[in-house]
Parts: structure tokens; C-alpha cells; sequence
């Protein structure tokens, strides 16, 4: 089986569909819980995600390590955010840094935190023994369907065998769950989406 290895100075720039964001907050979190309050989205890229966050938040604040000239370039793992600043943060994190901006996210954040990963991400001793054992996502959020991602661009007729989840931490839970995305893909997609 393929497995996409990126170098370790790549920007990892795998965009997300916005029908996959529109589905955590539609399907996952619940839009009515979301509408007064503010998210961060620190891996903005070209606003693939943060554009429909902002179609749910009352603000959302994006920026990325890279100039892609959509947000302010920010190094989340470095900027000095303040602790409990945001109510979200939301993100497709580099895979291989998900794990520091999982760690940072959950000190950013007041109500929670919610990444999209490759589903293997649940896999990993380094994983477990670094985030899982100590805070657990409060929610696995499986996607029935494929999100197809492809390098530096969205793609409307792009394909994918890789499995995507969202990982969320909600402050005040205790309990973890599993949970699927259902099939949603079409009702979510919006014209200019793939712009």
C-alpha cells in the first residue's frame, strides 16, 4: 500500500476540502454550539478551511507558518497565543508536527480542540504514550466517506484510499466516544469551493 512520505522541511500543503470542515461542525460538534464564539485555525494555508469555519464562528482567527498569502504568517508552535485565548482551534496540522500542535491546541483553547488526521494517526506507541494516555480525544469522528487531499491545490474530481478522521478534545468531558461522519459530501459542497 502507498503511503505519502513528505520531506522533513516540506509545508506538507495537503489542502482540506471545505465540505470536510463544513461536516466536523455540522455533523460532529453541532453548529448551534459554535455560532458566538471564536476559533483559530493555525495551519490556514490558503483558507481552505478557515473560510467555512467563518461561515459558523463569530470569528475566526487564521494563520500560517507559510506565506501563502491568504493570513498572517505565524508559527503556532512558536507564537506567544495566550492560554484559554480561543474557544476552538481547528486545524489540518502537518502530520508530522500533528502532535505538538495537538499538545499546543489544548492549551490555546477554552471549549476544544478538533484536528483532521490521516485515521492512523490513533495509531502510534510515541502517540499514546505522549497525548492519548494522559488526554484521550473525547471524540473520534470517522468519515464514512473518502476526503481526498492533493498536494497544493483542492480538486473537485480527486480520489484518495487513505482514511480521515477528526480528532476531538471537548475541555469538560470526560469520556471518549467514537462516531462516524455520515455520507454528506454533496449536501456540503458549495460553488467556488474548489476556486
Amino acid at each position: 500500500m502507498a503511503q505519502r512520505t513528505e520531506p522533513k522541511d516540506s509545508a506538507d500543503d495537503f489542502p482540506t476540502p471545505p465540505w470536510a470542515t463544513r461536516a466536523l461542525i455540522e455533523h460532529v460538534i453541532g453548529k448551534e454550539k459554535v455560532r458566538e464564539l471564536t476559533c483559530l485555525e493555525p495551519a490556514a494555508g490558503r483558507g481552505y478551511m478557515a473560510r467555512p469555519l467563518s461561515e459558523y464562528f463569530r470569528e475566526v482567527d487564521a494563520s500560517d507558518a507559510n506565506p501563502y498569502g491568504f493570513c498572517p504568517v505565524r508559527d503556532f508552535l512558536t507564537h506567544p497565543y495566550e492560554t484559554r485565548s480561543r474557544d476552538w482551534v481547528i486545524t489540518n496540522p502537518p502530520f508530522r508536527l500533528a502532535e505538538e500542535f495537538v499538545e499546543r491546541a489544548l492549551v490555546v483553547a477554552r471549549s476544544g480542540v478538533a484536528i483532521l488526521a490521516r485515521t492512523v494517526f490513533l495509531e502510534s506507541v510515541g502517540r499514546y504514550e505522549n497525548i492519548f494516555k494522559k488526554r484521550p480525544p473525547t471524540l473520534f469522528a470517522q468519515f464514512t466517506e473518502r476526503v481526498p487531499m492533493v498536494k497544493g491545490r483542492v480538486d473537485a474530481k480527486a480520489s484518495t484510499a487513505t482514511g480521515y478522521a477528526w480528532f476531538v478534545w471537548e475541555n469538560g468531558v470526560q469520556s471518549s466516544r467514537l462516531a462516524w461522519v455520515p455520507p454528506c459530501r454533496r449536501s456540503l459542497e458549495r460553488p467556488g469551493d474548489y476556486l
